[in-house]
């Protein structure tokens, strides 16, 4: 093949080992969208602290690996979820007075050798929703906007609508800013077929990174058929033998 590419690998996030090597693997016979490192890199969320490292707006975010002491917020609404996960899967939403719940989660997830990560609830996402920006070849492809996943009470194991209340949008200069920001700090970003950059506000209005989507995306075409030509053609643009 001129062209791998990784679309629809729903498991991947709980089968991370084979999964990294089966794209080494790919990456060594032939052209892999995106490339193994990019993979491997962006399976992993601890890749927010680059990020923010590299003054990129981010999600404030604490991460309890297995064994470490646990310390949870006592003043805050907080989110507790894997490093590596997908779907909302693992994810839940808890009040000071839940520790006991959300230990009982870390428990859970530091039993199945998952790394927790711990955010502040950012409640401008009950307001301004969740915004992704999808980029193809490059270039800003079209964007869109879902409502909060989580909601007050619902079981870090329960299933979950992972795209409520989705809709277009258009990016604003601000949000266009931080996802190509976010982007320009990825290793070897040039080599990016694809990717997502998941925004939300901040205490403050900004936009601020939630997370980036580098392995398997959901574009949405749904609600913007009007890029799938851009798509087709930077795909067949890629699979043209260097």
């Amino acid at each position: 093949y001129d062209l791998v590419l990784i679309r629809s690998t729903w498991d991947y996030s709980w089968r991370s080992a084979e999964f990294t090597a089966w794209t080494e693997r790919v990456g060594k016979v032939t052209r892999l969208a995106n490339p193994a490192d990019v993979v491997r890199w962006s399976s992993d969320k601890r890749y927010l602290g680059e990020l923010a490292a590299a003054g990129v707006p981010t999600v404030p975010t604490a991460y309890l690996a297995p064994g470490d002491a646990v310390e949870l917020p006592d003043d805050h609404e907080y989110v507790v979820k894997p490093t590596s996960g997908a779907g909302a899967r693992y994810a839940a939403r808890y009040t000071a007075d839940q520790h006991e719940t959300a230990v009982r989660q870390l428990q859970r997830m530091h039993a199945e050798g998952f790394t927790a990560m711990i955010q502040p609830y950012m409640r401008g996402i009950d307001v301004g929703g969740e915004r992704a920006l999808q980029f193809f070849g490059g270039r800003l492809l079209h964007a869109s906007r879902k409502r909060a996943v989580l909601a007050p009470g619902t079981a870090f194991d329960a299933d979950k609508v992972a795209h409520p209340g989705l809709e277009a949008w258009t990016a604003t200069p601000a949000e266009l800013d931080v996802a190509e920001r976010a982007l320009a700090a990825v290793p070897d970003a040039p080599e990016l077929l694809y990717a997502r950059v998941d925004l939300v506000d901040g205490d403050g209005g900004e936009p601020v990174v939630m997370e980036l989507e580098l392995v398997e995306p959901n574009l949405f075409l749904f609600l913007h058929p009007e890029s799938l030509p851009r798509v087709v053609e930077a795909v067949l643009g890629a699979a043209v033998p260097r």
